[in-house]
């Protein structure tokens, strides 16, 4: 299905449900930054939210065409370090509305599309965002991907009334943003899995057709490497066309859970003990190829072995949480009290499933199958065990789950094959 197809939705879907995106406009290609004045026609006072980079690369040709309707902007600027989605730089955008705001108009990628998308939530007011680099895939998605409390959150929000997204803006951003949209998208083959497995071992709630739209977009991604590569506008056009479609799948259930399991959960742990410690993280949908790679290999592991339940320690889990976790380990532990489920016995719902837990293990790309996809795009998975060390790597395997509340592999493997 291609992108405008989507955006009208599915009626009667056969998971029992109706799917729907409530987006006006999705616009992309070459030169259609124009197309701006003509859909803020009817809007009279636009917010509008940058950071230095964006504004230079496009955010100064978005003020030229709007003119005296953008009447207050803030850009922000970090200089070398990353723009942090938390409680300051809410605040900072909601600082800078004034009376009559009828619009946010965000210039950028991912941060910014989450800050537009939550400030503009509560304001009860619509937002559009102008695209600068195909790097991730919440464009389009209901969620807005924010750092409260020190904790990696993922808060409801509605998505935009309208995507545009230049072609040739996209293709000069830079290669690792466009190596992360690209690992964004083939990470798909590792949450899909997980949301299978999930729906197998603990009854979720699984829509066939949104699996469907998903996984074939992500086959679609991974034929576009070599153009990806050579900057070629029609391959990057796709890919930013692909990270929006998972974007409208994500709207399609209400969540995030066609688009993102445990190779999400291992991005947010490298983020968030990053941002902890002061030491250096990749690009999220970075993380999230090479953390496929990672889960591919421990799905092996489990098909390799037999299932055996580990006894849970709570007391040692908890000191390890507040080793890896420092300031953050408390809001950890209480999520996953919340939750519950480290003080379950899952044998009876895994062990009777055996067989058809390793048919839906066995269906997933393997360690080496991923490793040619990112190495397609001139990745090299050494670069993600030299910067993070092995040893972080290995508490990701037992506790980057404890961040989420979302069933995935990572479970399986920490209560039976640990």
């Amino acid at each position: 299905m291609d992108i405008h197809t989507l955006v009208k939705g599915i009626e009667n879907c056969e998971c029992g449900k109706s799917h729907a995106c409530p987006m006006d406009h999705v616009i992309i290609g070459s030169d259609v930054l124009r197309t701006l004045g003509e859909i803020c026609d009817k809007y009279q006072s636009i917010l509008m939210v940058s950071d230095q980079n964006t504004y230079r690369v496009c955010g100064k040709d978005v003020a030229e065409i709007l003119g005296e309707k953008i009447t207050t902007s803030i850009m922000f600027e970090t200089g070398d370090a990353p723009l942090i989605p938390d409680e300051e730089a809410i605040a900072a955008i909601h600082a800078k509305f004034i009376d009559g705001v009828d619009l946010v108009l965000g210039v950028g990628s991912g941060v910014i599309n989450d800050l537009c998308k939550i400030v503009s939530f509560e304001r009860e007011l619509p937002y559009y965002i102008v695209a600068t680099a195909p790097s991730m895939d919440g464009y389009a998605s209901v969620g807005s991907a924010l750092i409260l409390k020190g904790m990696k959150v993922t808060l409801n929000a509605a998505p935009p009334k309208a995507i545009i997204a230049d072609t040739k803006v996209l293709k000069d951003a830079p290669m690792d943003m466009l190596q992360a949209g690209y690992g964004d998208i083939i990470g798909k083959y590792s949450c899909l899995n997980d949301w299978k497995l999930s729906a197998l071992i603990n009854d979720e709630y699984f829509c066939q057709k949104v699996y469907d739209i998903t996984y074939e977009t992500t086959d679609k991604v991974r034929d576009l490497a070599e153009g990806v590569v050579k900057r070629d506008e029609n391959a990057v056009g796709a890919l930013m066309e692909a990270l929006v479609a998972v974007g409208i799948a994500m709207a399609y259930v209400g969540n995030s859970r066609p688009a993102s399991g445990s190779e999400h959960h291992f991005s947010h742990y490298f983020e968030i003990t990053g941002i902890l410690t002061g030491k250096p993280y990749l690009a999220h949908g970075i993380d999230v190829v090479y953390a496929a790679v990672l889960t591919a290999k421990i799905r092996e592991q489990i098909l390799a072995s037999a299932p055996v339940r580990r006894e849970f320690d709570e007391a040692e889990w908890k000191k390890e949480v507040e080793r890896i976790y420092l300031g953050s380990a408390e809001e950890v532990v209480a999520l996953q009290k919340k939750m519950g489920w480290y003080w379950e016995d899952n044998s009876s719902k895994v062990l009777p499933k055996w067989e058809e837990i390793k048919a839906v293990l066995s269906e997933a790309p393997t360690e080496a199958e991923m490793l040619q996809m990112l190495e397609a795009v001139g990745m090299d998975y050494q670069e993600f065990v030299d910067l993070y060390g092995q040893e972080k790597i290995d508490d990701g395997v037992l506790y980057a789950k404890d961040l989420k509340d979302r069933y995935s592999v990572l479970w399986l493997y920490y209560e039976f094959f640990r």
